[in-house]
């Protein structure tokens, strides 16, 4: 479907997507405009519409775009040979920090299409979230070592209960860096209160040592 924008040369298609993320970022779906993306981008309105049939479509492309650009960036950075979900949750969420270091508008982004109630992409946006934590889960969480949990418990209710207390502080510690930035967050402090949350975890699920 979008063929002739991922036949560009890199630069066009980084310059494209910078711009678009970085209008969207800040104004919203609603309040986002197609001028402000060509200015941005500097390239010509016919052009824009050329590769993408109308902002919807930009939109939705570029969400699914960034969301497998940072999906892939995460695989190539986790240690795959670590079964321990509490280990795995913790390089995850530093690599994340890392990322969100090095594409700042991509944060931005993803949080105003978190909260995103335009109508006309409100419901793709709910879709999408669904299958991206649907696959996100199964890519990252499918291999974990479940020996170490309690006898009795539920394990999938268990790990759910793991992966929604850490994705819950990491979208508050998102926040933060929205409103600051990366250089005046304490990364060391973050992660300090995170294990103590993964460490009352730990204590509740896994088996005495």
């Amino acid at each position: 479907m979008f063929s002739k924008f991922l036949s560009l040369d890199p630069e066009k298609q980084d310059r494209i997507i910078n711009a678009a993320t970085k209008v969207f970022a800040q104004k919203g779906y609603r309040n986002a405009s197609t001028n402000e993306i060509v200015k941005e981008a500097d390239i010509s309105k016919g052009l824009l519409f050329h590769y993408f049939n109308n902002k919807k479509d930009m939109y939705l492309f570029l969400y699914d775009h960034l969301m497998e650009v940072f999906s892939e960036k995460i695989s190539e950075k986790l240690d795959w040979s670590e079964k321990d979900i509490f280990i795995k949750l913790r390089q995850i969420t530093l690599i994340k920090f890392e990322l969100f270091g090095i594409y700042p508008e991509i944060l931005k982004f993803f949080k105003a299409a978190y909260t995103e109630e335009a109508e006309e992409v409100k419901g793709e946006l709910e879709r999408r979230n669904k299958e991206m934590l649907s696959k996100s889960y199964e890519k990252f969480f499918s291999d974990i070592d479940t020996s170490q949990f309690k006898e009795g418990i539920d394990i999938k209710r268990a790990v759910n209960i793991i992966y929604w207390t850490i994705e819950g502080f990491g979208n508050q510690q998102e926040d933060q860096v929205i409103s600051a930035n990366l250089e005046q967050i304490d990364i060391d402090k973050i992660m300090a209160e995170m294990d103590l949350y993964l460490e009352l975890l730990r204590k509740s699920l896994y088996k005495d040592k």
